[in-house]
């Protein structure tokens, strides 16, 4: 052996000698519990809200799907195949038609209003009010009063001959009003009961978006002299427009499955003598139930909700088109400018405290 091998051989470090092996881990059956609990859990936590949407939701809307398609006897549970036929039936019965008419035109006089004024309702309860749990619980009462009670009451005051509404319009020179004859009357009467109900309810929704808006926004505004109704278009609105697009969309579905209200109208329930105030959901009703129609009901129920999906998404688009890319919540700022906002707001606090004193 030469001298630079045995060399390199006296600078080698010794190999390290092994140790003793690791033992392998072994689960006892409690951790492989654990462990498929933070797996599972999840989906059982969140499985009762499917498990129940598919025995209300789901098999409803699959059962009926198959119904229409049906000459159905409820009697017997069974039915005979007839395709198209019941659309087509429906679409051909001028009853639709006046029915379909009626709903939109009830929509557009409850909605349209029921959202300015929901809008200006929340933005009166958003001022520094005294009592203001009082008064907010108070425009939600209307809310939770039965839908029955509401159209018995209504039904009394809009009484052609003896009701109040009639003898409050009498008083300033107009003439006494036929609310059950004729279509547009009854109509105002019905959106009149619609926005009873629903114009506290969309407040506090608005009412609860406008308390999410930064005040430092309203305190920079109000040092630089705008006044409240200025501040309002330009700082309140547009933040409430994501916000005002659920509402919209809300009370869209709302509006278009009207029942209670037109059903409760008069005595009897069918829409008028001559379908005044027939709705798509009464004529729905009134084929289930009426005609014993199980098959024409179905189909009658699918052609509304492909009417509010359609309706429903024209609102959608037209609503996001009108909010921007931004979802109608202004330019994003960084991080830098954030900073910088929060210390100019406590700066303009800072001077307030120091006039004040």
């Amino acid at each position: 052996m030469s001298n630079a091998v045995k060399g390199a051989a006296r600078q080698a470090p010794p190999l390290p000698t092994p140790g003793p092996q690791r033992p392998v881990r072994v689960l006892s059956f409690s951790q492989r519990l654990s462990k498929w609990d933070v797996k599972v859990s999840p989906y059982l936590y969140v499985s009762p809200f499917f498990i129940v949407f598919a025995v209300v939701g789901a098999f409803p809307l699959v059962y009926t799907a198959v119904i229409s398609f049906m000459d159905w006897d409820q009697i017997r549970q069974s039915g005979e195949f007839i395709g198209f036929d019941q659309y087509a039936w429906i679409l051909t019965q001028p009853a639709f038609w006046v029915a379909l008419r009626n709903t939109f035109s009830i929509f557009l006089l409850s909605s349209v209003p029921q959202l300015i004024l929901a809008l200006f309702l929340a933005a009166v309860l958003d001022r520094n009010l005294r009592a203001k749990t009082f008064w907010r619980m108070g425009v939600l009462l209307p809310y939770v009063v039965a839908p029955v009670a509401v159209g018995l009451i209504f039904n009394a005051l809009f009484a052609d001959n003896s009701g109040q509404v009639n003898a409050w319009l009498g008083m300033i020179g107009i003439g006494p009003i036929p609310w059950h004859v004729e279509p547009f009357w009854s109509h105002v009467a019905i959106a009149t009961m619609v926005n009873y109900r629903w114009i506290g309810y969309n407040a506090l929704i608005l009412l609860a978006a406008m308390q999410a808006i930064p005040r430092d926004y309203y305190e920079a505004a109000t040092v630089d002299g705008a006044g409240a109704v200025r501040q309002f278009w330009s700082i309140t609105l547009p933040s409430l427009k994501p916000t005002f697009i659920f509402v919209i969309i809300t009370s869209t579905i709302g509006g278009l499955q009207i029942f209670e209200e037109p059903r409760m109208f008069d005595q009897f329930g069918q829409g008028g003598s001559a379908n005044q105030w027939l709705t798509i959901t009464l004529y729905l009703y009134n084929l289930g139930w009426g005609d014993w129609n199980f098959g024409r009901a179905a189909a009658m129920a699918w052609l509304l909700f492909l009417i509010i999906l359609v309706i429903g998404l024209v609102n959608l688009f037209v609503t996001q088109s009108l909010v921007g890319d931004d979802g109608g919540k202004g330019p994003k700022l960084s991080r830098a400018q954030k900073r910088q906002l929060k210390r100019d707001a406590a700066a303009r606090r800072a001077r307030r405290k120091e006039l004040y004193r």
